[in-house]
């Protein structure tokens, strides 16, 4: 007997695919960023947008005066991952709470390299370490606050 329990394999299959991307506030730092995890991670910017490229003006107090130079929106690449960033209100006071950023290092070597590059000017919250669930694991906020946690898988 059927109790009324069915399950569309299709819309199943798109469901499994509907990506969520990050989309990081930098309040005015964005640019700095993109060159960071340029020099960091190896992202590669796919696209950037500065506010006085903006096709319609802002709204009165959207923007600061002067953020004509600040990145309105960018998309880059980390891996085969997308990164969204934006330098948003330009207020000056990014805030990254509670959330991390998980990046799989190929091997201990090189997630070693990767988390002293991101440790460099932020705060070790877990040094690179064994544990139980990998060889190789460590979390540490960068300079701009962006929580990471670099793994090796096992």
């Amino acid at each position: 007997m059927n109790v009324g329990i069915s399950v569309d394999r299709n819309n199943l299959e798109k469901e499994k695919t509907m990506p969520v991307t990050p989309y990081l506030f930098f309040d005015g730092r964005c640019e700095e960023a993109l060159d960071f995890y340029k020099k960091t991670l190896g992202a590669k910017v796919e696209m950037m947008m500065r506010f006085k490229e903006n096709p319609e003006p802002p709204k009165p107090g959207m923007c600061p005066p002067g953020s004509d130079d600040k990145v309105m929106h960018s998309c880059f690449r980390i891996g085969e991952t997308a990164v969204m960033a934006s330098d948003g209100r330009c207020q000056g006071k990014p805030k990254f709470e509670g959330f991390a950023l998980s990046v799989n290092a190929k091997n201990e070597a090189e997630a070693d390299k990767m988390f002293n590059a991101l440790a460099e000017g932020g705060q070790v919250q877990m040094p690179m370490m064994k544990t139980f669930f990998s060889p190789r694991f460590g979390m540490v906020a960068d300079r701009f606050g962006v929580g990471w946690m670099v793994i090796v898988a096992q």
